[in-house]
């Protein structure tokens, strides 16, 4: 078996923008890298949605932008602007089409299907394979969506839904979330926040059917794309070893109240990239520790209070809207932090702090 000086485990989002940024900047010249991913071939299986708070690597890979969002609960709805922090979402396969081809260029990068086809005794490994372990209590953001083409031009493309709480909760928090990509085109996802222990909160199908067709009021239009997912919204349990770094999920770089994980990976792999000669002594990367004890208070609270988590996320928004993106996305001061909690119900979140 081959010996390599670097080994990722897992070629997905995080295992090849780890890769593509240390191709970009040269880091392989004189360096090999062996990239493990089971998957037979590279085809769009995800959208990749978040606040451009931050440059990245992948604006050729962007669908659209917005600078207009809503979000709304029964009989009330919010109009928002991100004009300084536009909505993006990225395409998958055109995110996996760029990497690939630029990976490919170089001769000491190579792709095998399976780990014991390599050497791991000499390599240093960033492992992006999170390590389940699934509990009763562990809560998750499950979620599943469809891409949809309409005759009609349905659509308003200027603006999405980020959060449509007016559907049926089931003593769980459940949104639907529209990206309006062109004026008859649209990605509708049906997202959960629960244990997954009720089988009906699965039922994606007839959800996203009766949303469609009574929320929405389309009757006429095809599904051309579908994409299912779960968030882990608590940390896996991998470990730092020597000679072995955890990035993407594995890495704790989920934002836990949200979900959100692309920039943090891409700046998870700045961070390497910048430190990658001194690898085997860097400082461990890591979410801010104040967002990850907010989080933990958060999700406390939606634990406990299921039934508030629409209100709270709809008054969250009467702070300024540039707080709260920069707060949802880990760039946020103090204050800007304080301003956030100040939109919070006092009571439920003091006891949650205090583990009530």
């Amino acid at each position: 078996m081959k010996d390599f000086d670097f080994i990722i485990i897992g070629g997905g989002c995080a295992g090849l923008s780890l890769a593509y940024e240390l191709e970009i900047h040269k880091k392989l010249e004189n360096k090999s890298l062996a990239i493990i991913e089971p998957r037979l071939e590279y085809k769009k299986d995800k959208t990749w949605s978040f606040w451009r708070v931050e440059k990245h690597n992948f604006d050729d890979c962007v669908k659209k932008n917005w600078e207009d969002f809503s979000i709304n609960v029964p009989s009330k709805t919010k109009h928002l602007k991100c004009n300084n922090y536009p909505y993006q979402s990225i395409d998958s396969g055109l995110f996996y089409k760029k990497v690939i081809n630029k990976l490919k260029e170089n001769k000491n990068i190579s792709f095998f299907k399976n780990i014991k086809e390599v050497n791991q005794d000499n390599s240093f490994i960033f492992n992006s394979v999170p390590s389940i372990k699934t509990e009763k209590n562990s809560l998750w953001q499950h979620f599943y969506g469809v891409e949809i083409k309409t005759k009609e031009n349905i659509f308003d493309d200027g603006i999405i839904n980020l959060m449509d709480f007016d559907c049926e909760q089931k003593d769980s928090v459940h949104f639907f979330y529209t990206l309006p990509f062109q004026k008859n085109k649209a990605l509708i996802e049906t997202t959960w926040l629960s244990k997954m222990t009720d089988d009906s909160l699965k039922d994606y199908d007839n959800q996203i059917k009766k949303y469609i067709e009574q929320n929405l009021k389309i009757k006429n239009y095809e599904i051309v794309y579908k994409e299912q997912g779960a968030i882990p919204l608590f940390y896996p349990s991998n470990t730092n070893e020597i000679n072995k770094i955890n990035i993407g999920t594995a890495g704790g770089m989920t934002r836990l109240s949200t979900g959100y994980t692309f920039l943090n990976i891409q700046e998870h792999s700045k961070y390497i990239r910048m430190n990658i000669e001194n690898i085997k002594n860097i400082k461990h990367f890591q979410i801010k520790k104040k967002y990850q004890l907010l989080d933990k208070i958060f999700l406390k609270v939606l634990e406990k209070n299921p039934e508030k988590m629409p209100d709270i996320f709809f008054n969250m928004f009467n702070a300024s809207t540039n707080k709260v993106i920069k707060f949802l996305s880990n760039k946020s001061n103090f204050l800007e932090d304080f301003s956030i909690i100040l939109k919070m119900p006092k009571i439920i979140f003091i006891k949650a702090l205090f583990g009530k």
